[in-house]
């Protein structure tokens, strides 16, 4: 479990508490709360103290045991603020790539404006078959993980038919690294490439790559895609971060920003593509 994870844990159950010691009737004992929500005596000292995390349910109970039913909105609003957005990749890969392919393609699908960022890895939105292939095998590799690989492969490109509806819009810097790191064999990525290339001048994506050597306002780090202003996807080696608070959101949409002012589009991208292109030979 994350720190970030636990300390928000900890606030909310302090949060609750004070709704308990503030209760209209009169500060209620933890006993009596239990006893009202039908519950084993030591659930309210765990709740408090961030040691167990509630339910909705556990919530409403507790709001209706301290007479402040009003507080139930601001209670759930922060459990779903930490407990679902914290995606450990161990959990969601129990069941394979598939499920996790099909779970974001969802968030493609209802996101208008897409503003995505990756250092050193092409984009699974922008990837071919076999470059994905690839990606999928060294993370199954890594997180020993179900191999589920040729399903995966189709959920990742059936998402990609995003790109050609005309209502979204998908604003995308890729590292120039990403360009030439052999995450798979050459000649998947010589085809990876000549894909990028094909899709500059495609009026739903923005692509510009971000050259080795350009001046940098701030440095790159992991990639994130912000999808309509209203969600951040982070991943980690060990979880997938899902961001909705507007402040970080602000942020990362700052971030990105600043990283655009590298990057170079059009003709100029075209010319980083081809080049290590070239370097592959063949």
């Amino acid at each position: 479990m994350s720190t970030d994870h636990q300390r928000a844990r900890e606030a909310l159950g302090a949060r609750l508490r004070e709704l308990r010691l503030s209760a209209p009737g009169g500060r209620l004992t933890g006993t009596r709360l239990a006893e009202h929500s039908g519950w084993g005596k030591s659930k309210v000292s765990k709740l408090e103290n961030g040691k167990q995390t509630p339910t909705p349910d556990d919530l409403l109970r507790w709001v209706q045991a301290v007479g402040q039913p009003d507080a139930y909105d601001e209670l759930l609003g922060r459990l779903r603020g930490f407990e679902s957005h914290v995606r450990s990749w161990r959990r969601q890969l129990a069941a394979g790539h598939t499920p996790v392919q099909q779970k974001i393609a969802a968030e493609y699908a209802q996101s208008a404006v897409v503003h995505g960022f990756e250092s050193a890895t092409i984009p699974g939105i922008l990837q071919t078959a076999d470059y994905a292939r690839s990606v999928f095998s060294r993370y199954a590799e890594l997180h020993r993980s179900k191999r589920d690989t040729e399903e995966a492969v189709r959920a990742r490109l059936r998402r990609q038919e995003l790109l050609y509806d005309g209502r979204k819009r998908f604003l995308i810097l890729v590292g120039e690294t990403a360009l030439r790191s052999l995450i798979c064999p050459p000649s998947a990525l010589a085809g990876q490439l000549d894909r990028l290339a094909g899709l500059i001048g495609l009026d739903t994506v923005r692509l510009g790559i971000i050259p080795v050597g350009a001046s940098m306002k701030i440095p790159p780090t992991g990639g994130f895609w912000i999808h309509d202003e209203r969600l951040v996807v982070i991943e980690t080696w060990h979880a997938e971060l899902w961001v909705d608070d507007a402040d970080s959101i602000a942020l990362y949409l700052r971030t990105w920003h600043a990283l655009q002012e590298s990057a170079v589009f059009g003709a100029d991208a075209q010319a980083l593509i081809g080049r290590a292109r070239r370097a592959l030979g063949g």
